[in-house]
């Protein structure tokens, strides 16, 4: 490891930005927002383009004569059963951002929507922003990440590193040589600060939650912290066993606690209401998903385009930064499986599962803001992290769905931070499969510094600025990646 020049360097700059953050956290939040900014002004086109590319590529793929190839040799079997391949992919692609935004989402679209057109028909244009945000364009970014690694990794014997499939295409030689050092060493750092930022986010979700049921109207300090500490507590065990052991036996947790809260509301709720605004979700998203990914908003006026700016490039911009880290983890637990198997699985299943989620949550918003004149909007606008443990307060039993929304959530970023320090593992010992235990902690350990710096700052902004920032350089190499892909498929025969 101390040999390693693109570990050392990439853990100098995450410990650097670390320091930095201590010294002056108003100063790198001023830095990184102004830089984010400029980004999403000159290339927020770019962006949006690299992810519709993306989806198409993919949905090309799987419906084409290579669907049938398997990612790996051809007589190759899954490693991890459907169930938990699903839940695992889910829970470290988007999970705990599912409770976060969950039901705070939909309403925070609403708020400019209905500046532009009636109540009903804001409250369906809310809908359709938050089903686009975490649809097919994110699970498109995560997959086609994911689905070169494991192609070049089990079928053509390359490490699982990014670089990889560039010296395997293009050859090695100085260019690809630097290009690849430096692909990883963005990897390994864009890694690193997204799932942080999850971390931040998680807990200060977790902090609103605990703070419903104390009945307390602000959070003393030593709740956070104390709340932090047992989070990293908690990872430990999961990085010293196998993925089987640790990772698959909490996602499978934390999903069906999910699940479990989520047709608890369904049944609980105003079931029709939520059902219509699911369907009507549904139907509304096929109808504009593939035209809403050219969309820039370059006509409309300064509140749409902050807003575009501030939620659409935002999160686009936050899963090609997870792109990485979800990408190289599904590729590990994806051998054995066909390329057409694969992407409907990633692309698919992951999608309704979110227009099911937020159609619930979202719906159940929009009944108490226009139907019972519960001032939710409101709500949403002063205590964002809260919104979701406030509705649950209109339900039978919330102290209960309190507490599942608490758990659920912790576990989720455990889970994200196992398998985020399995993946920088993978990179500190030149791809292996099965990264040292000692690694592993080391790089947990890091993740928790990274994490707490963000937790300092306390602004959901900044938090999301540095999200966005380490996706920067991996817009354009995701290019690099697709055409790497493509050369290498027309060489299969089929």
């Amino acid at each position: 490891m101390l040999k390693n020049t693109l570990l050392l360097t990439a853990i100098s700059i995450t410990i650097g930005i670390v320091i930095w953050s201590v010294i002056d956290n108003a100063g790198l939040n001023r830095l990184v927002s102004g830089m984010v900014n400029i980004m999403f002004v000159s290339r927020g086109w770019f962006i949006m383009l690299t992810a519709s590319m993306m989806l198409i590529f993919l949905l090309i793929l799987a419906f084409s004569s290579y669907g049938n190839l398997k990612l790996g040799s051809d007589y190759d079997v899954p490693e991890f059963s459907t169930t938990s391949w699903l839940a695992m992919m889910f829970a470290a692609g988007m999970g705990v951002g599912l409770l976060y935004y969950g039901a705070a989402e939909p309403l925070t679209h609403y708020v400019i929507a209905k500046q532009y057109y009636d109540e009903p028909r804001a409250a369906e244009e809310a809908r359709f922003l938050t089903n686009f945000h975490w649809g097919l364009h994110a699970w498109a970014i995560y997959g086609m990440t994911a689905l070169v690694i494991a192609y070049f990794s089990f079928r053509k014997g390359c490490l699982n590193l990014i670089s990889e499939p560039l010296k395997y295409v293009f050859g090695t030689n100085s260019i690809t040589a630097s290009v690849g050092w430096l692909a990883n060493l963005v990897t390994i750092i864009a890694v690193a600060i997204g799932v942080a930022g999850s971390v931040a986010m998680g807990v200060f979700q977790i902090t609103g939650g605990v703070l419903h049921l104390m009945d307390m109207d602000e959070a003393p300090q030593w709740i956070i912290y104390g709340i932090f500490s047992l989070m990293c507590l908690s990872f430990i065990f999961p990085l010293m066993v196998n993925l089987s052991k640790g990772m698959a036996l909490l996602s499978n947790i934390a999903l069906g606690l999910a699940i479990i809260l989520v047709v608890y509301i369904l049944l609980m709720g105003p079931t029709s209401y939520m059902l219509g605004g699911i369907l009507g979700g549904v139907g509304e998203y096929l109808d504009r998903v593939i035209f809403q990914g050219f969309q820039t908003y370059t006509f409309f006026d300064g509140h749409v385009a902050d807003h575009f700016n501030q939620w659409t490039l935002n999160y686009m911009a936050w899963w090609l930064a997870w792109g990485p880290f979800v990408g190289i983890f599904v590729a590990r637990i994806s051998k054995g499986r066909t390329i057409r198997e694969f992407i409907l699985g990633v692309l698919v299943v992951p999608t309704l599962f979110s227009i099911f989620w937020f159609g619930t949550f979202g719906s159940i918003g929009f009944y108490g803001e226009l139907r019972q004149g519960i001032p939710v909007v409101e709500y949403v606008e002063q205590h964002f992290n809260e919104t979701i443990f406030f509705l649950l307060s209109f339900l039978p039993f919330y102290k209960v769905t309190s507490l599942i929304v608490v758990v659920s959530a912790f576990l989720f970023i455990v889970t994200s931070v196992v398998s985020a320090a399995f993946v920088l593992g993978m990179f500190s010992t030149n791809g292996s499969e099965n990264p040292p235990i000692r690694i592993r902690v080391i790089w947990g350990g890091i993740l928790a510094a990274l994490s707490l710096m963000m937790i300092i700052s306390d602004s959901i902004d900044s938090v999301r600025s540095m999200i966005s920032l380490g996706a920067m350089p991996f817009v354009f190499l995701v290019h690099l990646l697709m055409v790497s892909l493509y050369r290498a498929l027309k060489k299969e025969k089929i």
